[in-house]
């Protein structure tokens, strides 16, 4: 499996949906969700009336590269 590249122009500030993120890194939402109720997973914050889930690029760039450590 190839790893998972961000792009560099890809600005630290863009927003992803909680399902764009899963999407990006090929996991399940399922296995996203337990990854963050065990401390492991991505920062993401709830935006707006609708209470959407998003995932900033910096944060995406921040957890893959401690993934990438492991």
């Amino acid at each position: 499996m190839q790893p998972i590249h961000v792009p560099n122009e890809w600005s630290d500030n863009d927003l992803f949906t909680f399902e764009e993120f899963c999407q990006l890194i090929r996991v399940p939402q399922r296995t996203v969700r337990d990854w963050r109720r065990r401390g492991v997973g991505p920062r993401w914050n709830r935006l707006g009336a609708t209470g959407r889930i998003y995932i900033s690029v910096a944060e995406i760039r921040r957890f893959l590269d401690v993934k990438h450590a492991d």
